[in-house]
């Protein structure tokens, strides 16, 4: 599997869009995660703002703090599922 980022915009707050090699894309929050000395000054959404593409294949900030691929993809994953969920509830 080809967990890679190739695109991300920072949407608000401590929410971001982000798209994978394989075509997945959709938005995570990413508030529960910013826990530890590396994640501490992102608490602040301006930082948390600066949010850009790394060249080894995920997201990072200019403090070093990065994100494991793998974790991203599942994450919006998971938020593709509930959304598509709650569309297919909605038109019952």
């Amino acid at each position: 599997m080809h967990y890679n980022v190739i695109a991300t915009r920072y949407l608000h707050d401590y929410v971001v869009w982000l798209k994978f090699e394989d075509g997945t894309e959709g938005e995570v929050d990413l508030a529960s995660e910013l826990w530890g000395p590396m994640f501490e000054p992102l608490k602040h959404p301006e930082r948390f703002g600066e949010v850009s593409l790394a060249e080894y294949g995920t997201i990072a900030w200019p403090n070093g703090a990065d994100l494991a691929p793998e974790f991203l993809y599942e994450r919006v994953r998971a938020n593709v599922a509930d959304i598509a969920g709650g569309l297919t509830r909605a038109r019952s």
